[in-house]
């Protein structure tokens, strides 16, 4: 056989193992530059500690400044604080923080897209000001509560209920669940219904009386990763804390968009650490005279691990590019969402396998990731829910109603 079958690299023409199809190649000298910075950053002060984090099921809310420090919070938004950087930007920084783990990546996600652009995107001057700067700097940590007890999938069945008394002033009253950041937030971004049916998001500074925030324990999934239920018993707020740019599911619908755009990249993140960790010990562990790495089955693996990967980071670049073109649509964030979770969940089990007993352990990344991913492929909209939205998208037909 010549070299060239054996798989030799001629003249540069086919990738690294980590990066198969060269998708580097695609990126500018920025995004390269932040793409590494987080890389970094991750390498640095997540993945050291990461694991006793998962174990112990907490998440250090120190983090918060050290993301504000590198400008990763908001960063996709533009001023008052905010980096204003590129959709593919944001979406290199996601990736590599799910890299690390999961709950980086949802804190982010969730103070910038969740938090910080609803109060961009829809709230008075006197909110930006108020809250923006401060949240961009991780001074002040945000939570966004649309999911219910009752109310998951299906959003517009919401039962908290705001009425607005004749001085002005709204009532607030209901339960959210599952909400990330819930128990160590200052500012929640509360969404409710009105007396009128309208939907209307409302700014509820978190030492409100009657907001109360109470942590979910016994997780098997994100765990490093702080997740709540809150409680409002008669919050009473302004009349300037109701968001006045929308009052419909539109409101919410846009932030959820926001964030599964980043959880695309993530998960491929995800996959990527799950990928490089199989590889790395399947070239290092040694049975019948020779690394496993030399058995066809497990070479089948990490083959299918890296198509994988690389299809996953191609698609995210390829809708980051019409992202910040304008041209994405929910329905294309949808076809990100759920294949690249799925993917990455499945490279993630087959990863544990080439680890053997291994990979059941908290020294080796893959049993965290694989937990994790668990809990992404259901938040955020379900695999089902994104499968729905694409269905009707070929066809025309609804099949929410």
């Amino acid at each position: 056989m010549s070299d060239q079958t054996h798989g030799t690299r001629h003249a540069g023409r086919e990738g690294s193992p980590d990066d198969f199809l060269e998708l580097d190649r695609l990126l500018d000298d920025d995004e390269r530059m932040i793409r590494d910075t987080v890389r970094h950053f991750v390498g640095q002060r997540i993945l050291p500690d990461v694991g006793d984090w998962f174990e112990k099921g907490t998440f250090p809310k120190e983090m918060a400044k050290e993301f504000g420090a590198l400008g990763l919070l908001g960063m996709h938004l533009h001023g008052y604080g905010c980096a204003g950087t590129s959709a593919v930007a944001y979406g290199l920084a996601c990736m590599e923080l799910e890299a690390g783990d999961s709950g980086a990546r949802s804190f982010v996600s969730v103070q910038g897209s969740l938090a910080m652009f609803p109060i961009w995107a829809f709230g008075s001057e006197e909110h930006k000001q108020e809250w923006l700067p401060a949240m961009a700097a991780g001074e002040a940590i945000g939570c966004f509560g649309l999911t219910e007890p009752d109310s998951g999938s299906d959003p517009s069945s919401m039962r908290t209920r705001a009425r607005q008394e004749p001085g002005g002033d709204w009532v607030l009253d209901g339960t959210k669940m599952w909400i990330t950041n819930g128990g160590i937030a200052d500012v929640a971004v509360v969404w409710a219904r009105c007396e009128d049916g309208a939907i209307r998001g409302f700014v509820v500074p978190t030492d409100s009386k009657g907001f109360t925030a109470n942590d979910i324990h016994k997780k098997l999934s994100l765990r490093a990763s702080v997740t709540s239920e809150l409680v409002l018993d008669g919050v009473r707020l302004p009349a300037s804390a109701a968001l006045p740019g929308v009052a419909s599911m539109r409101g919410p619908l846009s932030c959820l968009n926001e964030a599964r755009y980043g959880i695309l990249w993530g998960a491929t993140g995800a996959g990527r650490a799950c990928y490089e960790a199989a590889r790395d010990y399947a070239g290092e562990r040694v049975q019948f005279g020779k690394p496993i790495a030399a058995f066809q089955l497990t070479q089948r693996k990490l083959v299918e691990m890296m198509v994988k990967v690389n299809k996953a980071a191609l698609l995210s670049l390829h809708l980051g590019r019409m992202k910040d073109k304008g041209e994405i649509t929910s329905a294309l964030v949808s076809f990100g969402k759920l294949d690249n979770v799925r993917e990455a969940l499945w490279v993630a089990r087959e990863a544990r396998s080439v680890l053997g007993a291994n990979g059941i352990t908290l020294e080796y990344p893959v049993i965290r990731h694989m937990n994790n991913l668990e809990s992404v492929y259901t938040y955020e909209g379900t695999n089902e829910v994104h499968t729905l939205v694409l269905g009707q998208a070929i066809t025309g037909i609804s099949a929410f109603s």
